[in-house]
């Protein structure tokens, strides 16, 4: 079982969040926040899976509260009505695992909680794309330059999200092979996990 924590100012927001969240066989609600501060209180008592937070909040905003949130397990996805695509970037670095808007659909929304609650990545096109455009380069020679053009595929892969079986089955290569690779591209684009190695592949546009 999955578990909710839902930050968000609007009650009426909230509320709706968790009634089509509950229903889901896999997910439960286990908290609502009102504010920034609240949820990463709630956090701390709660231990979530994942956490849907908004930016725009009152007391502590979504970014304040992605910066307080960095020793727990959490997944954190951004839900926001904000579209403004400068806030992507900092969000994600600040420790996002997803960036989703309001307008999202919601069996979307379950795909994507389950996703990031897998270790996955998941940015709205948008935001993907404010990524690439806002995005600040890395500093010196671009790491990719180092990466073998299977490594990049391999990249490339796990930008979308794929797991090591899924992506030895479309490389037609074992599932070992797979593993070598994806640990030189980590060592090479000087990220720790999956996570970094494909917001580094969004934000130098090789996703």
């Amino acid at each position: 079982m999955i578990r909710v924590l839902i930050a968000d100012d609007h009650p009426v927001v909230r509320q709706g969040l968790r009634t089509f969240l509950d229903v889901q066989d896999d997910l439960t609600v286990v908290g609502e926040a009102g504010d920034g501060a609240e949820a990463v209180a709630m956090a701390e008592s709660l231990c979530p899976d994942v956490l849907l937070l908004d930016l725009k909040m009152p007391v502590l905003d979504g970014l304040g509260a992605l910066g307080r949130l960095g020793g727990l397990a959490v997944r954190v996805i951004v839900l926001t009505s904000v579209s403004d695509p400068v806030d992507v970037a900092p969000a994600m670095r600040a420790g996002a695992a997803g960036f989703l808007y309001k307008d999202v659909d919601p069996v979307a929304l379950v795909q994507a909680i389950r996703a990031v609650h897998g270790g996955q990545v998941l940015l709205a096109p948008e935001a993907a794309e404010a990524m690439i455009t806002t995005g600040a380069p890395p500093a010196g020679p671009p790491a990719a330059t180092a990466l073998t053009e299977r490594e990049l595929e391999v990249l490339r892969l796990i930008a979308a999200g794929k797991s090591n079986k899924e992506i030895a089955r479309e490389l037609l290569v074992a599932e070992k092979t797979v593993k070598t690779h994806v640990s030189n591209v980590l060592m090479k684009l000087g990220v720790q996990d999956r996570t970094q190695a494909a917001l580094f592949a969004v934000r130098n546009g090789l996703d």
